[in-house]
């Protein structure tokens, strides 16, 4: 991976919103704690999940609030003084997608956390948000081509439809691997800091001139979600919660699409929850079974039917997506694709391999066909 050359003028306004973004996370975590627990939205134990003890929900809050902050405050302040440039192809719009849909996309978060929504209310949702930020301009409208060659653009119905599988897939792929404690957050953590940093190289090709401005957004997210790691990690003091996953999921999603078409770049990231989701719904589907209904079949799941403790678990994983997290910077093109695949290939046997899990009676874990992070 090469930087571009004007990249280390970004490492000085990084620093900062890094850390301010963490140090308002880190304080605001335990004041949402105390407001949602008012409000009773807690998660209590039961056959599926791994906590033993009512843990609050709605932590994700907090997330959401450091990072619109301090990137509202970054942007206000760099449109005058301009600490790193801004990228011509980034427009207004876009920007507006990225802070107000991320506050949306918490905000129907917290409203589920609170009721507990049917599956359907929060798939229209994540579609309208979506829609949303289509509407205001965020599209996927190229990307690198894995196996070389010229660059893959799409238009019209097609680019639509592609950007709003991308983030209603990046939402519920974040909420899905959300079932251990710091889990989802940290590989966040670890995605946020890659494309970060992917934004400050020339990896997309020869005549992309990197954008520093998107690195100092994924970092600020990046900041946001370390200060609130401190209270997530084991044992949670307190879960990020459906507003949290759809904040981060819908926030990753957009970075990724304004980062220069850094789309191809995250599926190799983000690997771990995108290839989880997909062969749980393969599995459920064999089963004949709704691809929506809970179960204890998810990688974290399995690897702690393996003999895994809780905390091994979730650092045998964000080890995985540290591994994936170097190999997107130090690969490109057909060898990322390759990667992928092999990663592919090996959560396939990992999630199909018989453990003591599967003695779990399925019907026993379906109170109804979906819920809030199956």
């Amino acid at each position: 991976m090469t930087f571009i050359p004007n990249a280390g003028d970004a490492l000085g306004p990084i620093v900062v919103v890094f850390l301010i973004a963490a140090l308002i996370a880190l304080v605001l975590t335990p004041i949402v704690r105390r407001i949602v627990i008012r409000y009773e939205m807690v998660d209590h134990p039961d056959a599926r999940r791994v906590n033993t003890v009512p843990v609050p929900r709605g932590g994700g809050l907090a997330v959401c609030a450091a990072f619109l902050i301090v990137a509202s405050a970054f942007l206000y302040l760099n449109e005058g003084s301009t600490f790193v440039p801004i990228p011509f192809s980034l427009d207004p719009s876009e920007v507006a997608a990225l802070l107000l849909g991320g506050g949306i996309a918490a905000g129907l978060g917290a409203i589920d956390d609170l009721f507990d929504l049917r599956a359907r209310l929060q798939l229209l949702g994540q579609i309208g948000l979506a829609l949303f930020a289509v509407a205001l301009g965020v599209t996927i409208d190229f990307i690198a081509n894995p196996l070389g060659g010229p660059t893959i653009h799409f238009s019209g119905p097609v680019a639509i439809g592609l950007t709003v599988f991308w983030i209603v897939g990046m939402i519920n792929s974040v909420n899905w691997i959300d079932g251990l404690d710091g889990l989802s957050s940290g590989i966040a953590l670890i995605a946020a800091v890659t494309l970060g940093l992917i934004s400050l190289s020339n990896q997309v090709g020869p005549g992309d001139i990197g954008q520093p401005l998107i690195a100092v957004l994924c970092f600020a997210l990046a900041g946001a979600l370390l200060g609130f790691l401190r209270w997530n990690f084991n044992p949670a003091s307190i879960f990020a919660g459906t507003s949290g996953v759809q904040f981060v999921g819908y926030t990753l999603a957009v970075l990724a699409i304004l980062g220069t078409a850094k789309v191809a770049v995250a599926l190799l990231v983000l690997g771990v929850p995108i290839i989880d989701t997909f062969w749980i719904i393969v599995r459920r589907v064999s089963q004949r079974r709704s691809p929506f209904s809970p179960d204890r079949t998810h990688i974290h799941h399995r690897l702690l039917d393996l003999g895994l403790s809780h905390r091994q678990t979730v650092l045998t994983i964000y080890g995985i997506c540290l591994v994936l997290s170097l190999l997107s910077m130090l690969l490109s093109g057909v060898t990322q694709l390759y990667a992928f695949l092999g990663i592919f290939v090996a959560f396939g046997l990992v999630l199909f391999l018989p453990t003591r899990g599967d003695f779990d009676r399925p019907d026993e874990l379906e109170a109804e066909a979906y819920e809030t992070d199956p």
